[in-house]
């Protein structure tokens, strides 16, 4: 945690502190308290300290795991299992302790909480800007050094995916299964065969991963299929692998597009104009930069070829229908957007770079690297091959 950046970014607040009632699964928690807590617990961070209070079963954990210079236990505060009145005596006075009589909550902090603070007299402000967020829109080091690690995983499952796909044979007329479906060990190879080879090697990687994209055909038409059934040959197979490690709890996010045997020359050119859609939006990724402008590099490209975009018909089904990016982090999807109203890339910024095309009379293709903004450009953190057909 950038504590520097987040005494900065809450400085303008007309509060004493910044409350968090949320588990592990609130990227904010994680990152303001680093505690692991799978059921909600409470933050506060006030004069640029991190005050976190728990119950009796996380309070050892929470002692060692936490990057909090104070960890309190219910029992602290004469509490362990009694009813929601008391609870919520113990969380006004756990922050009147710290010296604090006002605090800020995030847009979608728990609407009882900040109620029944305001009923015990603790004035609660919405920060409907949530600056957390903001501040862990820009990495540290060590952070980004976490990415690259949960990347590296995902490029041993993206190895491990591509070569089950480039591996399989294709069901002829003589066959009992449909012409042209792919076959792995006399079975066909399906979008939930790859998936499991690709969560088992994250796994193997110290990642995990319950949402993988393999989709083939008209499902690749849709960005958020996850896939289902045999693939195909002469057809586009998306793979969109997006891991988090178990250790560091960061995420990574790379796609790639696959074929086996002849992709005809539609798809061809679709991904020909990807492949120079990444390149434009990524030699436009710079700090002081506008995501706006990243992905309108993107646009261009597409926009030029005579492809629909979102920039020229709101409206449109088919084409590049999405953004080219967003931020990656302790979430998948956070800021920095790539996108029209995109804010400025700042140095360490960690984003996605991932245009597309759609159509479900054609099929799908995506290509999507990660990189970070640096203060002279930006550094790639991808090291995997852009190859359409699968060899």
């Amino acid at each position: 945690m950038n504590r520097t950046r987040l005494d900065d970014r809450l400085a303008d607040l007309d509060t004493d502190g910044y409350l968090l009632d949320a588990s592990q699964e609130d990227a904010n928690q994680l990152y303001l308290s680093g505690f692991t807590g799978p059921d909600p617990f409470l933050t506060l961070y006030a004069d640029g300290e991190v005050h976190v209070l728990v119950g009796g079963l996380e309070y050892g954990r929470a002692k060692k795991e936490a990057t909090a210079d104070t960890v309190e236990r219910h029992a602290d505060y004469d509490y362990e299992y009694g009813g929601r009145g008391e609870r919520n005596d113990m969380y006004a006075a756990f922050v009147r302790e710290k010296g604090v009589e006002s605090v800020s909550m995030p847009p979608r902090g728990p609407v009882g909480t900040a109620d029944a603070l305001r009923e015990r007299g603790v004035e609660v402000a919405v920060d409907a800007d949530d600056r957390l967020r903001e501040v862990r829109a820009v990495k540290t080091d060590e952070e980004i050094d976490a990415i690259r690690e949960a990347q590296e995983a995902n490029e041993a499952a993206m190895r491990a995916a591509e070569e089950l796909i480039a591996g399989a044979d294709v069901a002829g007329e003589s066959d009992e299964a449909e012409t042209g479906v792919l076959f792995r060990d006399g079975e066909p190879l399906t979008s939930e065969r790859v998936t499991e080879e690709i969560e088992v090697t994250l796994l193997r990687h110290g990642c995990a991963l319950d949402e993988t994209i393999v989709a083939g055909g008209a499902q690749a038409a849709d960005p958020h299929d996850r896939g289902s059934g045999p693939l195909r040959a002469n057809e586009a197979i998306i793979v969109d692998i997006f891991p988090r490690s178990k250790a560091t709890k960061y995420n990574a996010d790379m796609t790639r597009t696959f074929c086996v045997g002849d992709p005809g020359e539609t798809l061809r050119e679709w991904y020909d104009l990807t492949e120079r859609a990444l390149d434009a939006a990524l030699d436009a990724v710079e700090p002081g930069a506008t995501g706006e402008e990243v992905h309108a590099a993107a646009c261009e490209v597409y926009e030029e070829a005579g492809e629909p975009t979102f920039r020229t018909d709101p409206d449109t089904e088919t084409g590049f229908i999405h953004s080219t990016g967003h931020g990656i982090g302790l979430d998948v999807h956070e800021s920095p957007r790539l996108a029209s109203g995109g804010e400025e890339l700042e140095p360490g910024h960690v984003i996605t770079v991932e245009p597309g095309l759609y159509d479900p009379e054609v099929g799908g293709v995506r290509i999507e690297d990660l990189v970070v903004v640096t203060e002279e450009g930006h550094e790639n953190l991808t090291d995997y091959p852009i190859e359409f057909v699968a060899e």
